[in-house]
């Protein structure tokens, strides 16, 4: 039996070794060269920051605002989103699908064993000779064996097929990673929001009792006789000018309250009672930009995702490219079979059979032609689309970087305002009081200041959404396996702890 083995033995180590010489046509990855510059434009008026001790890494950005809510809301969204869910079931989809093409390279086995019972027709050809022969009509057969084969890939169409798919299991990775990013970058975005019109209602209540009171003083002195009723309706009306602004407001919280409660994957109202409460708007961070454009190539995970989508595109390549070339396969089966149980396993019951195919596509009307063309040209829509996602990454920054640093400049401008609206408001109210102004002024000294309180509020929430946009654009809220991406921390200045800034660890 083992000389009946040997030929078989031979080629199955022949084959064995094949993969060892064989070599994978197809063009090898090579990350393509974009151009960048070295530095961000609207990066430079943030440079000017003290240094300090490394206190909060990058990836948890959200700590850097010394809101604790603030960070329970987004660690909570992180481990409950249903986006994120999402995304991790199709990573281990792209996990099981990268198995599977690793799983092609290999020899494939099963065992098969198989019991039958025939009756064999007599009018058939083999039923006449048995009539004749006066041979049984009825057997039994049982098979017991193994079975193998096993697709030598010479020129690396698999191997190409195992790349690609290894790819997009990184790709799906790294995508998992981006909706991290951006979950967490909502969920502070919404919260920052929800706390503007917390702030927002407070002024305008604040605003509703002065119009209030000025109604009262009005009435008052109708009574005395002392003013017009004219007066009194213009202040009524005014008053419930400022009362018809609440409403919107009001709704505009309600909605970013159950935005954050399906950010944290729950059914809105879920989490209200904890925001119920306001609160002082969070410490905005103070940036300074320590990273380069180039940076974003190793930062952020959408654009490692769409790196690794172009890899997967250039594998296919070669996958197709296989196709003009000859497929070779081996298979073999050992086993026994029988008529009757008793000499099932022995030596005159043994089958064996070693088998080779090969298989080769050389008339096919250009249907390889046509699908190598097709993966050329996915390679060179993922080719842009890697570009794309990278000038795009640019413009995140540089818009928000702009944004942070004029918003902060026109909340410091409205501040300045509000101190000398406030002095004009009391100095008029003084006025009339005494009788020496209308009551028109007044009111236009109360109607600034609203309006340029309510705009203060809207600019630092604004500053405070910028800043969470510039974390979320410069890749923030995700820890990069392997060294992929260096470890950007935020830091405290020794002399303020409540300034923060970027830089390299």
């Amino acid at each position: 039996m083992i000389q009946r083995l040997a030929p078989a033995l031979r080629l199955a180590l022949l084959a064995a070794a094949a993969p060892s010489v064989a070599f994978a046509v197809g063009p090898d990855y090579r990350r393509p060269d974009v151009p960048l510059t070295p530095a961000y434009h609207a990066g430079q008026p943030l440079l000017a920051v003290q240094p300090g001790p490394p206190t909060t890494e990058f990836d948890a950005w959200w700590r850097a605002f010394g809101d604790p809510v603030l960070a329970k809301l987004v660690e909570r969204a992180l481990a409950q989103n249903l986006d994120i869910e999402q995304a991790r079931a199709r990573v281990l989809q792209s996990r099981a699908a990268a198995r599977a093409a690793g799983a092609a390279l290999l020899p494939e086995a099963r065992v098969t064993a198989s019991s039958a019972q025939v009756e064999q027709s007599l009018e058939s050809p083999i039923g006449e000779i048995l009539r004749h022969t006066g041979g049984s009509r009825s057997y039994g057969e049982l098979a017991v064996g193994a079975e193998a084969s096993w697709e030598i890939d010479l020129f690396g169409g698999l191997r190409r097929g195992r790349e690609a798919a290894r790819a997009d299991a990184l790709a799906a990775e790294r995508q998992a990673d981006a909706i991290r990013v951006s979950v967490a970058a909502e969920t502070a975005d919404a919260y920052l929001q929800a706390r503007a019109f917390q702030s927002r209602l407070a002024v305008a209540r604040r605003q509703e009792q002065v119009q209030q009171d000025l109604v009262d003083l009005l009435v008052r002195r109708a009574d005395e006789g002392v003013s017009a009723e004219r007066e009194l309706r213009e202040a009524r009306a005014a008053l419930e000018g400022v009362r018809a602004t609440i409403p919107p407001l009001t709704s505009g919280l309600d909605a970013g309250l159950n935005r954050l409660d399906v950010l944290m994957g729950a059914q809105a109202g879920t989490y209200r009672a904890e925001l119920a409460q306001a609160a002082p708007e969070p410490i905005l961070p103070s940036l300074a930009v320590r990273e380069t454009p180039a940076d974003l190539l190793r930062r952020r995970p959408d654009v490692l995702a769409a790196e690794q989508r172009l890899v997967a595109a250039n594998a296919r390549i070669g996958a197709s490219i296989a196709d003009y070339y000859p497929k070779v396969s081996v298979s073999g089966l050992l086993g026994v079979a029988s008529l009757g149980a008793g000499p099932l396993f022995g030596a005159s019951a043994l089958t064996h059979q070693v088998g080779a195919g090969l298989s080769w596509r050389l008339f096919d009307f250009g249907r390889v032609d046509a699908e190598v063309a097709q993966a050329r040209g996915r390679e060179a829509e993922a080719l842009a689309a890697y570009r794309q996602t990278v000038y795009r990454a640019t413009e995140e920054v540089e818009d928000a970087f702009t944004a942070m640093v004029q918003q902060e400049a026109r909340a410091e401008a409205l501040s300045r305002q509000i101190e000398q609206l406030t002095v004009a408001r009391q100095q008029a109210q003084d006025a009339y009081t005494g009788g020496v102004t209308s009551l028109v002024e007044v009111r236009d000294a109360d109607r600034e200041l609203l309006a340029a309180s309510d705009q203060l509020v809207q600019a630092r929430a604004d500053a405070a959404r910028a800043a969470v946009a510039a974390f979320r654009a410069l890749g923030g809220g995700w820890s990069a396996p392997n060294g992929q991406a260096a470890g950007l921390k935020v830091q405290t200045s020794a002399a303020n702890p409540n300034v923060a800034f970027l830089g390299r660890p």
